[in-house]
């Protein structure tokens, strides 16, 4: 089967497990997924299969997308799609459902998703840089100082300036599966997930 599956971040929530003890988790509506292609080595070069997520009004998907969902035979407007590399295809077929009970619980997982976009941050936020005190005589208090050696007359790469912060890939490992929903779709996975409430994850199986 496949090693992971689409989703949207619903909220953070908290469980009590059998001894009483407080569990923070992260509610993810995942799949159902449905495959749209199976490449192989032979035709593609990689053995991946590509899945749709999340139904979309028709005036919403481009000629192309909705031809490449007609030839694979799904009768759904899929708004998002997505490959995962697998070792073998066997047992999966064009348009098939694939749901959230791939998963069981305790299984390890990494989930990758883009974090909030801050816009333009100074140093302070950006990089927890401490500043000057806010007293008089002090003429910076949180802006940036000296930028270092310019023997080149240029700024190096990676000096840390204020910039543009977030809306980037974060890929959150060490997580957990709590539990499962399979009638709900949803998976309850211990601790936090990148990015706001309703932004599309991908939930992977440790180690895929």
């Amino acid at each position: 089967m496949l090693p992971g599956i689409l989703g949207r971040k619903v909220g953070m929530t908290h469980l009590f497990t059998e001894d009483g003890r407080m569990v923070p988790v992260t509610v993810i509506q995942a799949g159902p997924v449905f495959v749209t292609q199976i490449k192989n080595d032979e035709k593609d070069g990689y053995t991946a299969v590509q899945v749709g997520f999340e139904e979309a009004r028709e005036k919403h998907l481009t000629f192309p997308k909705f031809g490449h969902l007609k030839k694979a035979g799904v009768n759904k407007n899929l708004r998002t799609l997505k490959e995962f590399r697998v070792d073998s295809t066997s047992g999966i077929e064009l348009g098939q459902e694939i749901a959230c009970d791939i998963f069981t619980e305790g299984d390890k997982v990494t989930v990758t998703g883009t974090s909030k976009g801050r816009g333009f941050q100074g140093g302070v936020k950006r990089y927890h840089f401490r500043g000057q005190h806010m007293t008089h005589g002090y003429m910076t208090h949180r802006r940036p100082l000296s930028s270092g050696a310019t023997g080149p007359q240029r700024v190096f790469k990676g000096v840390r300036k204020p910039g543009h912060m977030g809306d980037a890939q974060v890929t959150q490992k060490g997580l957990k599966i709590v539990k499962v929903d399979s009638e709900r779709n949803l998976l309850l996975v211990d601790g936090s997930v990148p990015g706001p409430n309703g932004a599309l994850v991908i939930v992977n199986k440790a180690g895929k």
